[in-house]
């Protein structure tokens, strides 16, 4: 009896054991938030697009946006040029809607004016935090937007601009510039920071180069050993515009390194149509382990 329930007793561990690992397997195999694997739950997607505000068809256009950025299924849009009026629900709020993203739209219109232009960030979770500012000149109508969100559990600021494009010195630019890293200053607090839009100028410029001393060009890491201002990397299309890589998404030196960049929408439909006058930029960033996920 005793050697009897000796080897009962071995059963019942062994069977134990082998619920406990089941269990185990069961939870590591459980897919990350969206379906992600490791790897890529501590990468960031993120894409910046001009939208046109609501030249050449926007219903049209507005669909080929979706459709894209529905594939792309980043975890950040950074938009421009995103225009409300009477007759138009605001562009930002559409598009989040149809993606089930959340939004905040910024512009130097006062809130209750029936028309309003500015620029918008789409998260997938609310924002804990959320402002803007109004870049000087004052009389250049520019605003940079900022949220705090939650990717993959961990903090990330986000800004959003759209600079000056008349001053050929790039000195508006420049003072722009300055307004918007000491917004940054004023707002981060400890969490890593993501800056993308439309800088109306390369990334290499001379008025940028205050923001590239702690911040990266995404596209340009994702394309190493090459020309980053070649006519294949251009952003604005050259079908509206004089071409030129315009368009940016510089992330922080110290928390990220990016991976993989490319244009997107930057093919016209059968028929001719364009999403827009610019080409989008989409961008995968990888956290660096400093950048731990928030408790």
């Amino acid at each position: 009896m005793t050697y009897s329930a000796t080897i009962s007793g071995s059963c019942r561990s062994i069977v134990v054991l082998l619920l406990a690992l089941l269990l185990v397997a069961c939870r590591s195999t459980t897919p990350s938030p969206r379906g992600l694997d490791a790897a890529e739950a501590t990468s960031l997607d993120t894409v910046t697009l001009n939208i046109w505000h609501d030249r050449n068809d926007w219903p049209r256009r507005q669909m080929l946006i979706v459709d894209a950025l529905r594939r792309l299924d980043p975890d950040v849009i950074l938009l421009q040029e995103v225009l409300q009026d009477a007759t138009l629900p605001n562009q930002a709020e559409s598009l989040a809607q149809q993606l089930g993203y959340s939004w905040h739209f910024v512009s130097v219109d006062p809130p209750d004016r029936v028309r309003r232009y500015g620029n918008a960030i789409l998260t997938r979770q609310p924002p804990q935090a959320r402002g803007d500012r109004s870049l000087q000149p004052l009389d250049d109508y520019r605003v940079a937007g900022w949220v705090r969100a939650s990717v993959h559990g961990r903090p990330l600021n986000i800004y959003v601009v759209h600079l000056n494009v008349t001053d050929r010195s790039g000195a508006t630019r420049a003072r722009q510039i300055s307004d918007l890293l000491a917004f940054v200053e004023a707002t981060r607090g400890d969490a890593p920071v993501l800056i993308g839009g439309d800088f109306n100028t390369t990334a290499g410029s001379a008025e940028l180069a205050p923001l590239r001393a702690g911040y990266i060009d995404s596209y340009a890491a994702g394309h190493p050993g090459v020309d980053p201002e070649g006519p294949q990397h251009v952003t604005l299309n050259p079908l509206y515009n004089e071409p030129a890589r315009i368009d940016h998404l510089f992330a922080q030196t110290d928390a990220f390194r990016p991976i993989q960049a490319r244009r997107i929408l930057d093919e016209p439909e059968a028929d001719g149509v364009w999403a827009s006058d610019h080409f989008g930029v989409w961008a995968r960033l990888q956290w660096l382990p400093a950048s731990r996920p928030a408790r």
